[in-house]
């Protein structure tokens, strides 16, 4: 009876104790093969690894506890399960990723066979497919599930879900609870609400150090565009007394002087990638300016207002839409200037703005996710989704975690999870992707459930 009347954090306390203690004296009964996918997705919540009783002798509890401290010390919401060969396929990865509602990367070894899924604000499809390609054939499972972890943690973005908690014995068959859960428990009654606090501001300063990497590679870029609209500007050669000006062209200029100093001026501000697209908006405006003056100066109308070149924002307005289509992707209309216009209509290449990346000069489209931003301020939030649609770029800002990262308004690109974050069903199944046969109707592989493909 005075238990029931226990109050406040001291209650809290001796009730964690009791049961941990009863775990010790009163140990579980051993556990039962998974029959469904909300036990798999529960034991995820509590853990990176799953291995199921009946698939117990593929990885052994003390290898699942290894490897589920690599994946913690990491700090990346990676998640494996080991399940037997006869676990039903059908629909496996979006059932389980519904239930277990954390955006990350699920690996699972399935028997003999492996395969792989991730959100794409956590790793990208081609990403995945290459990982589970590297790992193919390799028939010890703690091997293959080592390897597989070893080469995806550096790619993975986000930090592990808050659920996971200290040190756990990795989903593995033990009946008991092992010593580290019991410190584990006592570490987060003596801690509490520090605890909580330091994880916060860990994943705080992680996603902060990222934004300052993407904004100083995207910097060098910026720089670029600032530098070739001052040339336009010394090419223009206006001088505001010169005869024939009025105090329209005056103002015209004044405008693109101004924009040209707002510019510099929002770029030595910027702290996020984000903040580029002021920047960007700024020149686009500036170059437009520019281009109403000189049709001024040379008696011609005034032309339209319009988005500056797909290809490279520094030709300019551009003159018209032409069909274009991307390698891979679907044909759509997009703004060019009237140089590429003359180009796509004689069966050429347009010339196209080129970026440094890891991988070599690459269009600024499949650079990376920083160019959101920076291609927002030139096209416009509303505009974006149609250019950029089955592009590298177009499928990042189509990640539920983009937003958090880069800013939203950019049209319909969705938005609001990162790596690790809870959104439960809150998901696109056709932005879950990777590893192979993403078929029709939730089937790996097509066909009768059928799980991965090539194996």
């Amino acid at each position: 009876m005075r238990a029931a009347h226990t109050r406040g954090l001291p209650g809290l306390l001796v009730a964690l104790m009791l049961a941990a203690l009863a775990l010790v004296w009163f140990p579980a009964a051993p556990a039962h093969a998974a029959t469904d996918v909300s036990t798999v997705a529960a034991a995820l919540r509590k853990g990176p690894v799953y291995v199921d009783p009946a698939a117990s002798g593929q990885l052994s509890a003390s290898e699942a506890d290894a490897l589920a401290a690599k994946i913690k010390k990491a700090d990346k919401p990676l998640f494996v399960a080991v399940l037997p060969a006869d676990f039903p396929t059908e629909n496996l990865f979006r059932n389980l990723r519904t239930d277990t509602g954390v955006t990350g990367l699920y690996a699972i070894r399935l028997g003999d066979r492996f395969d792989a899924r991730a959100d794409s604000a956590v790793m990208s499809r081609s990403a995945v497919q290459n990982l589970v390609v590297g790992v193919q054939g390799v028939s010890d499972a703690n091997t293959q599930l080592n390897r597989f972890t070893d080469l995806a943690l550096p790619g993975i973005h986000g930090s592990a879900p808050a659920s996971w908690g200290g040190a756990t014995n990795g989903g593995g068959n033990g009946g008991g609870v092992s010593t580290g859960a019991l410190i584990a428990v006592g570490a987060v009654a003596v801690v509490g609400g520090a605890g909580a606090y330091t994880v916060v501001r860990r994943n705080r300063r992680r996603k902060e150090e990222e934004q300052r990497a993407a904004l100083d590679r995207l910097r060098v870029v910026v720089d670029e565009d600032i530098t070739a609209f001052g040339e336009e500007l010394d090419r223009l050669d206006f001088h505001p007394a010169e005869a024939g000006a009025d105090d329209v062209m005056r103002a015209d200029y004044e405008r693109a002087l101004d924009a040209y100093e707002q510019a510099k001026s929002f770029m030595a501000e910027a702290r996020r990638p984000e903040d580029v697209r002021a920047v960007t908006q700024s020149l686009e405006e500036g170059r437009f300016s520019l281009a109403v003056l000189a049709a001024r100066r040379e008696h011609r109308p005034v032309p339209e207002r319009r988005a500056p070149c797909f290809f490279d924002p520094r030709h300019g307005p551009s003159v018209a839409d032409a069909a274009w289509t991307p390698d891979g992707g679907a044909p759509r209309e997009v703004p060019v200037c009237k140089a590429d216009w003359m180009r796509l209509t004689g069966g050429e290449q347009p010339e196209v703005r080129e970026v440094e990346t890891e991988y070599g000069r690459r269009p600024y489209w499949d650079a990376g996710p920083a160019y959101g931003p920076w291609a927002g301020g030139y096209f416009g939030g509303g505009v974006l989704p149609g250019l950029l649609v089955g592009t590298v770029l177009g499928s990042m800002m189509a990640s539920p975690g983009y937003g958090a990262a880069y800013g939203t308004g950019y049209g319909d690109f969705g938005g609001g999870y990162d790596g690790g974050d809870v959104s439960g069903a809150d998901f696109d199944p056709g932005d879950f992707g990777g590893g192979f046969g993403d078929g029709g109707g939730g089937d790996f592989g097509g066909g009768g459930g059928d799980f991965g493909g090539g194996f």
